[in-house]
């Protein structure tokens, strides 16, 4: 691995027991994510991309293969390792937005800042994310992509070295997962932050450094993007 590895994956197996079955759901990945990069993870539904990027953020362990994150071993890490890894080093966000009602966006965000070791104030992830006039607003009182972006400024607000979106823009119409596409680019601008983006939308791969397309468990084909296009020149 050199200096710009963020994570290094080899030969990556995971199947799943389901009873009498065994599924695989990744059949021998190998990849490489670098810092500072935004990678757009693109493929049908069963093709691995969840999988692959839960195995990363710690969420799930692979069945063989290796997996690096910097100089630490994911693989042969315990589970209070990986609780360790996922707290301090890596951010979520998922399709469905997670907010717990009874808090407003400022004490959503606070939730995990409590915890951090070094963290933003609530206020500034959320102006990060253009939300500075909704601080005092519950989850009820925003729109869905409001919500998602309160869940982006929370999983930011640690300074998280990684970034993982899994379907961010899933439950949103085109208009809204733009805002919504803008915030996580601005944050990988911003802080350097490596993000990762999941999606089944080829349309979004236009905004990454590099776009992985996984196909039945595997990487299929891996493609730089010479021009990135920003969120608000996307079309879908």
């Amino acid at each position: 691995m050199d200096g710009n590895t963020v994570f290094h994956a080899r030969d990556v197996v995971k199947v799943y027991d389901m009873g009498e079955v065994q599924v695989q759901a990744l059949r021998g990945v190998d990849v490489d994510l670098y810092a500072g990069e935004l990678v757009v993870l693109l493929g049908p539904s069963g093709s691995g991309k969840s999988t692959l990027l839960n195995i990363l953020g710690g969420l799930d362990r692979a069945t063989s293969g290796e997996v690096r994150y910097l100089d630490k071993s994911l693989v042969n890490a315990n589970d209070k390792e990986l609780t360790e890894y996922r707290r301090h080093h890596v951010g979520f966000v998922f399709q469905f937005y997670n907010l717990i009602p009874s808090l407003t966006a400022r004490e959503n965000v606070a939730a995990v800042t409590e915890i951090a070791r070094n963290p933003m104030r609530p206020e500034e992830a959320l102006t990060l994310v253009g939300l500075s006039d909704r601080l005092d607003h519950f989850p009820s009182q925003l729109s869905g992509g409001q919500q998602q972006r309160v869940a982006i400024a929370r999983a930011i607000a640690k300074r998280p070295a990684v970034l993982l979106c899994d379907e961010p823009t899933g439950a949103l119409d085109s208009s809204t997962g733009i805002v919504v596409l803008e915030a996580i680019d601005q944050v990988n601008r911003e802080l350097g932050t490596t993000t990762a983006v999941i999606t089944h939308n080829a349309d979004i791969a236009a905004m990454a450094d590099r776009v992985i397309h996984l196909s039945d468990g595997h990487i299929a084909s891996v493609m730089k993007n010479e021009r990135k296009k920003s969120p608000n020149e996307l079309k879908w």
